[in-house]
């Protein structure tokens, strides 16, 4: 379900600084995949008017992946990705592994300290090449 505008402000402000870092690494990261059109210069506004709106393509969810879906799916942090018992899964190197398959990935957590800038770079690519798959490419 998309927040509505204003409510991810909400959440920041009714809560702990957790929340407001977690949304940061989150618009840093679909900032590094490539801005859209109609998305607003700075990756700070992206994520405070359209992070998770309506029609941003993006979701949070807090559930297995759905790997029937027609999507790439990012499982963030190792320890949830073991609470998940995840098959499958091929360690790229410490921090990232993948299950082509399924057009699966796990990453570190959405936190400055696990998932630096250059791992949202690496993250991206990632990305980029699980997205080409989709598509045939």
């Amino acid at each position: 379900m998309p927040l509505a505008p204003g409510e991810l402000s909400h959440i920041v402000a009714n809560s702990s600084n957790h929340w407001r870092k977690l949304f940061s690494v989150y618009a840093k990261f679909m900032y590094q995949l490539g801005v859209q059109p109609g998305w607003p210069e700075r990756w700070q506004d992206y994520r405070d008017k359209h992070l998770l709106q309506a029609g941003s393509g993006v979701a949070l969810l807090f559930s297995e992946p759905d790997t029937q879906r027609n999507a790439v799916h990012i499982v963030a942090g190792k320890t949830y990705a073991a609470e998940l018992g995840l098959k499958g899964l091929t360690w790229l190197d410490h921090h990232f592994a993948v299950n082509p398959e399924h057009r699966l990935l796990v990453s570190p957590y959405l936190d400055y300290r696990q998932l630096s800038n250059e791992r949202i770079a690496m993250l991206s690519a990632l990305i980029r090449r699980y997205q080409l798959l989709s598509r045939g490419d």
